[in-house]
């Protein structure tokens, strides 16, 4: 058993100080509050994990190379499928290891990768058809974060039309076959689960929907839904309903799905999300830099749709920006400050749930001792209070991180990946070069 004292913490009932946390066997045993230091401190406010709910590691490497003539979603698309044709299972890994590194150093403690990079650039399966996932779980084991690897389902080019020849990579064939390979990866380390995701309505037939559907078999279960306007249209054309409908009616809706972006759902479709219990996830960093538009955070919230967040394209990874902005990017849409309030994004911002973790993302006994620690004395957050520097603070200020009671981070210094910077330099030179 090892001992914590936090400066202060935030606890499910709020902000506490003098904390003591004990920590035995990857969790939380008890918590004390306004005690004396004792055990190893923590100068600053510590605050459970945060959860990162939609990943795609290799987008990173798209990180400021895609803004020349302006540009829009579609010519990023077309350099993110550049990049995705010069990855293997080995330089997948060194990648995807950096973009977890920087993660946890950000403050993030699970990551739920939304994974459609499965073979060959022409299609073909390696010798062993898991390979890339393979890659993926030892990068975040490596890096210590913890992992739910949703293995992606993903067939089509669009409403009735084939697979262009840089998505064969993506695609196994049919859904059976899907289901077949993501049923054979077992992975061996408690830090990684498995769940599965249709990628879009658009990329999965609606018959496949179905197959998605039940193999998630209680597990976690997401899905691209309505990101873009075209979206809409082009469902609306081929099925006569929303996406969202489309979703419903193939059983891919419930309390274990997680609709992610959801920026241009209607009225409608946020009473069908509800009353299926399913989730929403939103990212708004990726949303503001593609250009896809401020989704409805507010509406979903006011009726009772469960939010999270998500780095997505990694744009930035800072967990911070994507909390603020769930407030911020509502003011802006609606010109009203307090549109949440401090719990309701703690919650979203802490949402393990969503990514197959429930017993992550919060400091109570039997809770996953998973705790990051901010600054309270850099030049962003001197003056603050400890709850408002949640709002004035940067992944710059994440000062210590533990995941399953093991220090990952400390003193700003990622412990297991010495200058893990320096290699996602290289591997991103290489891809690119």
């Amino acid at each position: 058993m090892s001992s914590y004292w936090a400066e202060f913490a935030w606890l499910p009932g709020g902000l506490a100080g003098g904390v003591t946390i004990e920590i035995e066997g990857g969790g939380i045993r008890s918590v004390s509050v306004d005690t004396v230091s004792r055990g190893r401190v923590l100068r600053g406010l510590t605050i459970p994990g945060f959860a990162n709910a939609h990943s795609h590691a290799f987008h990173r490497a798209l990180r400021g190379r895609t803004h020349e003539g302006r540009g829009t979603f579609w010519t990023w698309r077309e350099r993110m499928y550049a990049v995705a044709a010069q990855l293997d299972p080995d330089s997948y890994y060194r990648l995807a290891r950096g973009v977890y590194a920087e993660m946890v150093a950000a403050g993030y403690t699970g990551v739920g990768e939304f994974h459609y990079l499965h073979h060959r650039p022409d299609g073909r399966r390696y010798s062993d058809p898991n390979a890339m996932s393979a890659a993926l779980a030892s990068a975040a084991v490596d890096a210590g974060i913890r992992l739910m690897l949703l293995d992606t389902c993903y067939l089509a080019g669009g409403f009735g039309r084939e697979l262009s020849a840089r998505q064969q990579r993506f695609s196994d064939g049919n859904a059976a076959a899907w289901a077949e390979r993501a049923a054979e990866f077992r992975p061996d380390s408690e830090l990684v689960r498995t769940g599965v995701a249709a990628h879009s309505v658009r990329a999965v037939p609606a018959e496949a929907l179905s197959v998605v559907a039940e193999q998630a078999a209680g597990r976690p279960l997401h899905v691209h839904l309505s990101e873009q306007p075209a979206e809409n249209e082009d469902c609306a054309a081929a099925h006569g309903c929303t996406p969202t409908e489309l979703l419903a009616a193939t059983g891919a809706l419930g309390p274990q799905s997680v609709a992610v972006h959801a920026t241009h759902v209607t009225a409608a479709d946020a009473d069908l999300l509800a009353s299926t219990a399913t989730q929403v996830c939103l990212c708004p960093t990726t949303e503001r830099d593609l250009g896809d538009g401020i989704g409805p955070a507010k509406l979903l919230s006011d009726n009772g749709i469960g939010l999270c967040l998500g780095t997505d394209s990694h744009a930035v990874i800072d967990a911070f920006e994507e909390w603020r902005a769930l407030e911020l990017d509502e003011r802006l849409a609606t010109r009203t400050r307090g549109c949440f309030d401090i719990t309701q994004l703690f919650t979203a911002a802490t949402a393990h749930a969503a990514i197959g973790w429930p017993e992550a993302g919060r400091i109570e006994p039997g809770a996953a001792a998973d705790l990051v620690t901010i600054d309270l004395e850099s030049i962003r957050t001197a003056g603050t209070t400890p709850s408002a520097a949640l709002f004035a603070a940067t992944a710059s200020d994440v000062r210590e991180v533990l995941i399953a009671g093991r220090p990952i981070v400390s003193d700003h210094h990622h412990l297991l990946i010495d200058h893990p910077e320096t290699h996602l330099q290289q591997e991103i030179s290489a891809l690119w070069h």
